[in-house]
């Protein structure tokens, strides 16, 4: 993420615009995202989009909450407009919910807000998506024996070093995304599972280098 707003603007049609057409991306405001900064709220909205409709018990129990806790959250959740009733499954007396998108889309302007409470959310949004990616890697790491070795061949655990202008970056982000979207209308296969891919483009992470004295 670069260290001001003036990112490079995407390309006409990008990868993200194409995915919208096919799946609904909510675009996060500065509202809607202190409705969702929350641990367990994050959480809890990607179960539901990960697992299918759920009720405030079922969640508990998925994610070691409390019943109070998740329902809670899920009314909060549905009040910034990120869950629904999902009464199709309801068959007793407590209520199911499910996510009211496919996915969400952080603004990155929302880093740079002049109101600190809305830097603070953005701040603990990107850092739980971080951790939850971060858990999991470690999820994977710590079952891949009892995966089958075609499995294990289709896992990655890579990174790279690349010298890049910020727009060149900005390309390489938009190409990699446009090929995990061309995978997404492929036809059920047998043995088809559901992968998570995560992408991480980070500049600055490498030791910089030492200033050069005055005058040298």
């Amino acid at each position: 993420m670069p260290e001001t707003p003036e990112a490079p603007e995407p390309p006409q049609h990008s990868p993200e615009q194409a995915q919208d057409q096919a799946l609904e991306v909510r675009t996060l405001d500065a509202r809607s995202l202190r409705g969702l900064a929350h641990p367990l709220r994050i959480r809890m909205l990607a179960d539901l989009r990960h697992q299918g409709p759920a009720t405030a018990s079922q969640l508990a129990e998925r994610l070691g909450e409390s019943s109070g806790s998740t329902s809670y959250h899920l009314r909060q959740l549905a009040a910034h407009g990120f869950v629904e009733d999902a009464p199709e499954h309801g068959k007793g007396r407590e209520r199911w919910w499910r996510a009211a998108h496919d996915g969400t889309r952080f603004d990155e302007s929302l880093m740079y807000s002049d109101d600190p409470a809305t830097r603070g959310a953005a701040d603990l949004f990107m850092h739980e998506i971080a951790t939850i990616h971060t858990q999991e890697m470690s999820t994977w790491l710590g079952n891949a024996h009892h995966w089958s070795q075609d499995w294990r061949r289709g896992s990655d655990l890579s990174d790279f070093t690349l010298h890049l202008t910020a727009a060149q970056s900005h390309e390489l982000i938009h190409k990699m995304h446009d090929l995990v979207n061309s995978y997404r209308d492929l036809q059920p296969a047998e043995g088809t599972e559901a992968v998570r891919v995560h992408t991480h483009v980070l500049p600055g992470t490498l030791a910089p280098a030492a200033p050069r004295p005055a005058g040298g």
